[in-house]
């Protein structure tokens, strides 16, 4: 079917639960150089801030704020994050790896993205993890042949939207229809944050800001911490809160595009 729009996810969060992966290994890299482990409550303030999206500097960041003297150095973070989450090389066959990736639930099936393809939708992804973690989860885990992707390293971090435009605008653009509404969904402000920019850049374009709450907040016990957070998105500038990825419609989707925020240019003088 000929795509009628482009949705891109992050993935922390979106398509996978890392709050027994990447989070705690952001508390295991804390306790390792200061001895003590920040709660999921701090870790998700400082995310809210809007510009940590990178593990190894916001444990950098609790580390600084929790009066540790003098820091460690950024490449000693990098090797003991890494030895926390992969457990091994990273560059390695994902099956001797033994950290914390092993312990990634996934949120969605591979039929959520046929479904969304059926319906003329094309998809990819913007992450912030390295390109080992992305790989191993898009194609070994849920079996997506070759997934449009864009990871650490490979664009400026979010919220920088370049990363998000060139791949969006690469799946967007039509010899026919010009460009594709775009939308992108994650669990952060800082994701939030590269729709608002990316609006900036490109005013021409109709672009659509999706958020999830990460799935540590989903138990009925967090819903206050829940509410809280997904109030953050709201004011980050999130046109959309979905209460989970998979329960995300095709067709709600497609509506949602149709109405989303556009500011075509102002056409020259006379």
């Amino acid at each position: 079917m000929q795509p009628r729009a482009v949705l891109l996810f992050d993935i922390d969060g979106v398509i996978r639960d890392v709050s027994g992966s990447y989070r705690r290994a952001i508390a295991e890299t804390v306790h390792h150089f200061g001895g003590w482990r920040p709660e999921p409550q701090q870790i998700d303030d400082l995310k809210a801030e809007g510009h940590w999206n990178n593990d190894w500097q916001a444990s950098l960041e609790l580390l600084r704020r929790g009066g540790l003297q003098p820091l460690p150095a950024m490449a000693a973070v990098v090797e003991v994050f890494g030895q926390l989450y992969f457990g091994g090389d990273p560059d390695a066959d994902p099956d001797s790896w033994r950290g914390f990736i092993r312990s990634e639930p996934l949120l969605v099936q591979p039929s959520f993205f046929e479904v969304l393809a059926q319906a003329g939708i094309a998809w990819g992804f913007v992450s912030g993890a390295e390109p080992p973690s992305c790989r191993y989860v898009l194609q070994q885990r849920l079996g997506l042949v070759d997934p449009p992707l864009i990871a650490m390293g490979e664009a400026p971090e979010k919220p920088d939207p370049s990363g998000f435009l060139r791949l969006g605008l690469t799946l967007a653009t039509t010899p026919t229809d010009g460009v594709l509404p775009l939308a992108y969904l994650g669990d952060t402000v800082a994701d939030v944050h590269t729709v608002v920019a990316a609006r900036r850049q490109r005013p021409d374009l109709q672009l659509l800001s999706l958020a999830v709450a990460p799935p540590h907040l989903h138990p009925a016990q967090q819903s206050r911490a829940r509410a809280g957070y997904e109030q953050g998105l709201r004011a980050a500038g999130a046109d959309q809160i979905l209460p989970s990825t998979a329960s995300l419609e095709p067709d709600q989707l497609l509506t949602w595009l149709q109405a989303a925020p556009f500011s075509a240019p102002s056409p020259p003088a006379a």
